[in-house]
């Protein structure tokens, strides 16, 4: 049996915390194992914003291609069809992915960062067993250990799933396709979902969207979330709300499986389709640490628990990243890096946690639905008893660039407090969106008032100069 190796730190799961930690703890003289079970970079470089990005630029050149008539450019075929070659988008995804992939590894290796390929698991507080790839078994011990397992698509429980199960997808395995579906079933109408759904339309399939909730992207306010499946259905994509898959079957033609939906009104349908999408979320991959062995708490869903500065229930052991629960996004990870560098590391005058820390999100849509502090739904005087609000609504149609490229679909939104004028929350559907939000949350950052956006001198005409023009909407809530 083989020693036990010992370090100053250890860092289990290669994420977009992980991977920078491991690469600070070595340049800061800690000897460093890094643990990885699949590959460097986490689920974002290879499985995540990445990879599915990359398709997504895919699938809006095929849009404006089709719409190259609107803006006085012809196809130079009769029929105007074009080609969708989903080889080719596949190749494009993993080249851009394996290029993300070596930056990673080559910083980890000049840091001289210690990488165990393979899967680790506790077996008493500060020692851990690492089955590696080629079957060995390696023990490690370390002070300081940092989980940054991350997440992985939850599976569905669906009757007869397990007969068709070649046809069932998840948001990895979709990407892999070397043919576009004939017809996709998506199961869950989050953000995961209408990406992939929007996406795989644009490239040729037909799409129904199942959705158990009473709309799209249940986050996000009612008003947005119409928008949003208005803009859906123009491109074709059919959206069935307060509905769930009951029953999958295969169908009559080879290729083909039949799923029973229960719909809100009216007796369960059949839908004839090629492959079901299983886009219902996403489950903490903690099941494999035997987090008992070393008496690190999860909550009822897995999660591991932690403090403000992302110490778990035992002292010197960390948890970053999705593993520690929702809000799940990759910018939010490396920011639990950024916490544990300034409280660890670099030893920072002021201790850093997550308290109050802004959220801002982006869901790649076409037009990007981009959202930074409350929901409209949010501001009531149960949360906030002592503030009166305002809100602000106005069309895309209303913004001079997205006339210009003919990209009007969407409307913005903003809360904003009475008593002060900062702006408590932020929403764009809309060209660009994510661009504009950011433009807002720095506003945020800064308490700027709304005001000072409305008397602000914008380039034109640039997207952000909407925001002079979005504060005359103001209305009390």
């Amino acid at each position: 049996m083989a020693s036990t190796k010992h370090y100053d730190c250890i860092v289990v799961g290669s994420g977009q915390a992980g991977t920078p930690l491991a690469t600070a703890l070595a340049k800061n003289n800690k000897k460093t194992a890094l643990v990885e079970k699949d590959h460097v970079g986490g689920c974002c470089i290879n499985e995540g914003c990445t990879p599915t990005k990359t398709m997504v630029a895919s699938g809006r050149v095929a849009y404006l291609s089709r719409r190259g008539p609107d803006f006085g450019v012809n196809a130079t075929s009769q029929d105007g069809q074009i080609q969708i070659d989903m080889k080719k988008i596949r190749q494009r995804k993993r080249d851009i992915v394996t290029s993300f992939r070596s930056g990673s590894e080559s910083r980890l290796k000049t840091a001289g960062v210690d990488l165990l390929s393979g899967e680790a698991a506790f077996t008493d507080v500060k020692t851990m067993q690492v089955k590696m790839q080629d079957g060995s078994i390696e023990t490690i011990t370390a002070p300081s250990i940092f989980l940054n397992t991350g997440e992985r698509p939850a599976k569905i429980g669906l009757k007869g799933m397990e007969d068709v199960s070649d046809r069932i997808l998840d948001s990895t395995s979709i990407q892999e396709l070397d043919a576009v579906p004939q017809h996709l079933l998506v199961l869950g109408g989050g953000p995961i979902g209408v990406e992939f759904g929007q996406l795989f339309g644009r490239l040729g399939a037909q799409v129904t969207i199942i959705q158990h909730g009473a709309q799209l992207v249940p986050r996000e306010d009612a008003d947005i979330a119409e928008k949003l499946h208005q803009i859906l259905k123009q491109d074709g994509i059919t959206v069935h709300l307060n509905a769930s898959a009951l029953e999958v079957r295969r169908g009559p033609k080879s290729g083909t499986i039949e799923l029973t939906v229960n719909v809100k009104d009216g007796p369960p349908q059949t839908i004839s389709a090629s492959h079901i999408l299983s886009a219902a979320g996403r489950v903490p991959n903690t099941d494999m640490l035997n987090l008992p062995s070393a008496g690190i708490r999860t909550t009822a869903k897995g999660y591991i628990e932690v403090n403000p500065a992302l110490e778990t229930t035992i002292p010197g052991i960390y948890a970053i990243g999705d593993v520690k629960g929702p809000p799940a996004f990759t910018h939010i990870s490396y920011d639990d890096f950024r916490i544990v560098q300034a409280n660890l590391i670099t030893k920072s005058s002021t201790p850093r946690t997550m308290t109050n820390r802004q959220v801002p999100y982006v869901t790649y849509t076409d037009p990007q639905l981009a959202h930074i502090g409350i929901h409209q739904k949010d501001a009531t005087p149960q949360n906030y008893p002592d503030e009166t609000f305002q809100v602000a609504k106005m069309p895309m149609e209303y913004v001079a660039r997205a006339l210009e490229c003919d990209e009007t679909r969407g409307m913005m939104k903003a809360i904003v407090s009475k008593r002060t004028g900062h702006i408590m929350g932020f929403t764009c559907l809309g060209l660009e969106g994510g661009e504009i939000m950011s433009v807002v949350q720095m506003a945020m950052l800064g308490n700027v008032p709304w005001q000072a956006l409305q008397n602000m001198v914008f380039a034109h005409p640039s997207l952000a100069e909407s925001l002079n023009n979005l504060w005359g909407f103001l209305e009390d809530i």
